[in-house]
């Protein structure tokens, strides 16, 4: 979330695309945390349903990261926003909208090239092979 879903947004605030830069610190409903804890943890949530998801969506790991940022794009315009007290899509807004929706895809794509490394299966057959190979020689 950090990387890539805050970095996206500070990117467009200093192209002067965005209106607040992003890390911000304001306190926000409902557990009035910082909106940067608020929004690290959601994406940790969700982050965990997508590494829980992934293997069942089909096509390439750069195209199931896509997919997981549509899917937190519509949850936060459709059900957060609401929610929260706020209008559905940004009022719809085009500017706040495709703000949103490049910073989630940003997101699920870091979730994409992330969870892979986190993976210890994935690691420990890695280096299995790798001392299967240096015994060999």
């Amino acid at each position: 979330m950090l990387m890539f879903h805050q970095v996206t947004l500070q990117v467009f605030f200093w192209c002067g695309l965005a209106p607040q830069a992003a890390f911000r610190i304001a306190h926000v409903p409902p557990f009035n945390f910082p909106m940067v804890v608020s929004i690290t943890f959601w994406g940790a949530v969700y982050g965990g349903l997508f590494g829980w998801a992934q293997p069942n969506i089909p096509g390439p790991r750069a195209a199931r990261g896509i997919i997981a940022g549509l899917c937190a794009t519509l949850m936060a315009w459709f059900i957060v926003r609401p929610i929260a007290g706020y209008d559905v899509a940004f009022g719809w807004a085009y500017p706040a909208m495709l703000r949103s929706l490049a910073a989630n895809l940003m997101w699920g794509l870091g979730v994409a090239l992330i969870l892979p490394m986190l993976n210890p299966r994935c690691m420990i057959s890695r280096s299995r092979q790798w001392a299967q190979h240096h015994l060999a020689t």
